[in-house]
């Protein structure tokens, strides 16, 4: 049997955590996922880029009350990634 490849973006502690927040409510603040991940503002925003470049994820910055807000929208490339992912890992784990 052979093991399928596991994506090196999803690969990661803090993007998995990422991709598992956005499949489940498809968007999310910043703040929100910085509060539910527990990462630091500059490991969050430097992993959240690498899910953008990748085309996993969409990033909007926006303002709400005079308020910086950014927003991170999961997109159906990021979505099918994921699904991919999980596939992978349970077939290390139906062996």
């Amino acid at each position: 049997m052979q093991f399928k490849e596991l994506d090196p973006i999803l690969h990661s502690q803090l993007r998995l955590a990422v991709m598992s927040i956005l499949v489940s409510i498809k968007e999310a603040e910043f703040s929100s996922l910085k509060e539910k991940t527990n990462a630091t503002s500059g490991n969050l925003s430097v992993q959240i880029s690498k899910l953008k470049e990748a085309g996993y994820i969409e990033i909007q910055k926006q303002f709400n009350n005079n308020y910086p807000q950014t927003l991170c929208k999961i997109t159906p490339l990021g979505k099918e990634a994921f699904e991919n992912y999980v596939k992978a890992l349970q077939s290390y784990m139906n062996l």
